[in-house]
């Protein structure tokens, strides 16, 4: 039976990692994850040997995929314990860590999820303390809205959000360079290139709007490899990946009018 299942569980934990690596514990402090709260979703720690026993047997079950068990939390329903798994994965467990269920927790009364509720806690990142030196910086209008992004100037989808980000007024967009090799293995030499422009900002929107490269120049000191990094300590194992100023984040593309939303309804 567990080998039966294996495959399935390894598809649930590495679904967000399947455009990268698995992520690894922020440990730079010029960025950093925002401080977990106990969700609202759970009934705070569980008992130590309760907590030993869902770790233990997890992790044993699933050695090979070197999963670690970072949280166990009880939950509002009795004998169900929430496991935080390593790549910010909720899963649900008994008290002994014998049976899982990967899935949505759903409270019926409130009609929301409270799997999505932890899941946004876990992704939240602080803002402020992101590198913004490293980015390319676009201000449109009065810049007054604030974004960070992290692309791939190769990825498709990041441009489809470059070209929604152009109907924008009043916004300030920090774009970290993040080129994902295995996808794209043209990607790093464009960062690096665009970074190295004496006007990046201006060879951003050309590349990533219109899909004009700037003349080739030397390759300078530039950002490209610790951004990269930074964004699969911050989780993000896909481009494009929003923060938002209140520690808010989307993965993936999302079209107007709902991307100007997101973005008003996650400012400070």
């Amino acid at each position: 039976m567990k080998k039966k299942f294996l495959p399935a569980l390894t598809a649930a934990v590495l679904l967000l990692a399947a455009c990268g690596q698995n992520q690894t514990q922020v440990s730079k402090p010029a960025a950093k994850a925002a401080s977990q709260p106990v969700s609202a979703a759970t009934g705070g720690k569980v008992d130590a040997a309760v907590e030993k026993a869902i770790r233990t047997s997890l992790e044993k079950a699933y050695a090979e995929q070197q999963l670690k068990v970072q949280n166990v939390y009880a939950t509002p329903m009795a004998g169900v314990y929430e496991a935080v798994l390593s790549g910010k994965t909720v899963v649900y467990t008994d008290a002994k860590g014998e049976y899982m269920i990967v899935g949505d927790l759903i409270d019926i009364k409130n009609r929301k999820s409270l799997t999505d509720e932890r899941n946004a806690e876990l992704s939240a990142v602080d803002y402020g303390s992101l590198p913004f030196d490293m980015a390319v910086k676009e201000v449109r209008g009065n810049g007054k809205l604030q974004v960070a992004v992290f692309s791939d100037p190769d990825c498709p989808f990041c441009k489809k959000l470059e070209h929604e980000f152009a109907k924008m007024t009043d916004i300030t967009i920090y774009s970290f360079m993040m080129p994902l090799a295995s996808l794209h293995p043209d990607a790093a030499r464009k960062a690096e290139q665009i970074w190295c422009q004496s006007d990046r900002t201006t060879a951003w929107i050309k590349w990533m709007r219109e899909g004009k490269m700037p003349p080739q120049v030397a390759v300078c000191d530039n950002p490209v490899a610790e951004t990269t990094s930074l964004g699969e300590q911050l989780g993000f194992h896909g481009t494009p990946a929003l923060i938002m100023p209140n520690g808010k984040t989307m993965a993936g593309y999302a079209p107007m009018p709902q991307l100007e939303k997101f973005i008003k309804d996650n400012q400070k």
